[in-house]
């Protein structure tokens, strides 16, 4: 598909691989092999995935297409935040307000598995905690004081109200009106942590094979995997590769969307003027549906994301209008120049909830060993993490977990294959409308 040379493409500027002394890599696989589990797809939800399978004494074997972390898992923008994408309304007009608290906790406790990962294997990268979502104006700041107000009354949220006149204690800005702070959430550097978790599962007896896709799913009791140098039996198996997974499953492929969303890095600031802008060096939203993300790095840049691209192809003049974005959230940045521009493409379903699920409920009994995790749209950081922890614990016999999230309902994108892009494009376009106003 098209997106696969564009994204190939808007991963060659990352500032992560700037910062990132990548070791040797792991072996294609050039043999047959058999395991109790095979995951497809080498990012934060298939390790995971891997290490709790591992923990639990399976055998497992990963197969990665290109490099582990080469996709969204190694270079978003390294927000690690609760909640899912969508808003929780969705989950409770679907499953009740008890479901939608258990699911919410689950989300927090993804973010506590970062932590005990990190402190597990050893993992730096560079967590710091602390996140603003921010209303850019009257309307908007209305809005998210609804949610926060209802937050507080049903979730028990101890996130904090930061209103139009404390707002500059916060960040030194003048976009925004009044916000939350959320000290639990924060940011990290994804590669790293991707790759501490690749070398942390190859510890756990994990067999990691890199450059290999996989060609071909041949269901059954005993599942087969086809690459192009080798087979893989398992009794078990996961699809973790979102947009990456191309034909091997199409069923799947057509209940997300590939969007492309990019980022730039700044040139490094001078760490005084940096701590200025951001005093708690928080990770930072806006509310619009096309939002703008961005947060201060280890390293003293400003790292700022945001435009989106629905037909997969990449923005003219990359750098120069990310920077004009950057320079309009901190007209202190005016003249620092952008020395990083990357994207990539995120899977982002209908309803922008999470799509976790057995294949066999698509594509028929035969499939009923074959589980799959996608629609993270956007905000997987940390969701990734505990999804894999979840399908780790349906294979073991425990799926009640997993299948709270399975029984959110999704539907496919209308026009199929050919037409459901500019029907998106359109769409998408309404929004963005929205948020002018």
């Amino acid at each position: 598909m098209n997106f696969i040379r564009t994204d190939g493409e808007l991963a060659r500027n990352s500032c992560y691989d700037a910062t990132v002394k990548r070791p040797q890599g792991f072996a294609r696989l050039q043999a047959d092999v058999s395991c109790d589990v095979a995951v497809v797809g080498g990012g934060l939800a298939g390790l995971s995935a891997a290490i709790e399978l591992a923990d639990r004494g399976y055998s497992v074997v990963l197969l990665e297409a290109r490099q582990v972390g080469a996709g969204a898992s190694g270079r978003n923008g390294g927000q690690a935040l609760a909640g899912l994408a969508c808003d929780q309304s969705t989950i409770e007009a679907q499953l009740g307000m008890d479901e939608a608290r258990r699911i919410w906790a689950m989300t927090l406790e993804a973010l506590d598995l970062i932590t005990q990962r990190c402190q597990r294997f050893g993992i730096d990268c560079e967590w710091q905690p602390g996140y603003l979502s921010l209303a850019v104006n009257a309307r908007k700041a209305h809005e998210l004081r609804q949610w926060h107000t209802h937050m507080q009354a049903n979730y028990g949220d101890a996130t904090l109200w930061i209103d139009e006149r404390e707002l500059p204690k916060w960040i030194a800005s003048p976009r925004f009106h009044s916000g939350i702070h959320d000290a639990r959430s924060g940011h990290l550097h994804p590669l790293k942590y991707t790759l501490g978790l690749a070398r942390a599962a190859a510890t756990q007896g994990v067999r990691i094979f890199e450059n290999t896709p996989v060609t071909g799913l041949m269901p059954g009791a005993t599942a087969r995997l086809q690459t192009p140098q080798g087979e893989v039996r398992a009794a078990h198996v996961l699809l973790a590769g979102n947009v990456y997974l191309q034909d091997l499953a199409p069923k799947l492929a057509s209940r997300i969307m590939p969007v492309g969303t990019y980022i730039v890095a700044s040139a490094p600031v001078d760490p005084a003027l940096l701590g200025s802008l951001i005093p708690s060096r928080s990770a930072v939203c806006d509310t619009n549906f096309v939002l703008d993300y961005f947060r201060p790095t280890a390293d003293h840049r400003m790292l700022y994301g945001g435009r989106v691209s629905y037909s997969t192809s990449t923005p003219i003049n990359l750098a120069t209008s990310m920077q004009r974005r950057m320079a309009r959230s901190f007209p202190q940045l005016a003249d620092t120049p952008v020395e990083y521009a990357w994207g990539g493409f995120v899977d982002i379903s209908m309803n922008r909830a999470p799509d976790f699920g057995r294949l066999s409920e698509l594509m028929g009994p035969a499939y009923g060993n074959v589980c799959y995790l996608q629609g993270f749209s956007g905000h997987g950081l940390a969701l990734t993490g505990l999804a894999g922890k979840l399908v780790a614990e349906a294979i073991d016999g425990d799926a009640r977990r997993f299948d709270t999230f399975a029984r959110i309902r999704h539907r496919k994108f209308p026009g199929g294959r050919l037409l459901r892009t500019p029907a998106l494009v359109l769409g998408m376009a309404y929004y963005q409308l929205k948020d002018m106003f």
